[in-house]
């Protein structure tokens, strides 16, 4: 797995370390940004690639110029249609709580990961990090008191909603990501995929069974 966030910026070297993969007969996977081209996905399936981790973050462009993205959901629809094409599975990650969220836009994230379907997901609520440009936003337009302590996680590890707006509380922010992920795993079609792939052998099976116990370990903890 590489992670890098910045491992398919120069396609030409992603190709070429694809292909030296490839010779190597490795299965791996690495970061992606949903811009890469047909062409540059298709070399690296051939050489191996499994899964790429891609940071989709927003289903609303306006998040999307907000936070400097550098990319739209058209583009990302594209990717994500491509890769499904080439059989190359995705591990989306996406946030709540961005500069400009509301609870239409949180609606808009949900559907829009529901339509692209990445294989899995992984939600978090965004994190003012102090030094950040978020941080700054965050003290400048009073979303969060300068000086306070930010508790981004409580004692049971779970995701607080660290920043609130006049139109959205963090308290609403917080139970979106409940929300999220319940719209998005509890469908037919995404029960079905997980229990097909289950099928295909034990060890997948006993994995899967060990992240839906982990799973509803997490909204259970969420909850309270």
């Amino acid at each position: 797995m590489f992670d890098d966030d910045t491992f398919t910026d120069f396609k030409p070297r992603v190709e070429e370390i694809a292909r030296g993969l490839g010779k190597l007969g490795v299965t791996w996977s690495c970061n992606a940004k949903a811009n890469v081209p047909f062409s540059t996905l298709k070399i690296m399936k051939e050489n191996g690639l499994r899964l790429l981790l891609v940071g989709y973050e927003s289903g609303d462009d306006q998040i999307l110029l907000n936070i400097k993205k550098g990319l739209r959901t058209d583009i990302a629809r594209r990717f994500s249609e491509d890769c499904r094409k080439l059989g190359i599975k995705i591990h989306g990650t996406f946030i709540l709580g961005l500069p400009g969220e509301t609870r239409d836009t949180i609606e808009k994230t949900i559907e829009y990961a529901k339509q692209i379907n990445p294989h899995t997901i992984q939600v978090s609520l965004a994190a003012p990090y102090p030094g950040t440009t978020l941080y700054k936003q965050a003290i400048e337009n009073g979303w969060m008191q300068e000086n306070k302590v930010i508790n981004l996680v409580s004692s049971k590890g779970v995701q607080l909603a660290a920043i609130g707006y006049p139109h959205l509380s963090r308290d609403e922010i917080y139970h979106g990501l409940e929300t999220f992920y319940k719209r998005f795993y509890f469908r037919p079609s995404k029960i079905w995929e997980i229990v097909r792939e289950m099928l295909v052998s034990w060890e997948m099976m006993c994995r899967r069974l060990r992240e839906g116990v982990e799973f509803f370990s997490f909204l259970r903890a969420h909850k309270a």
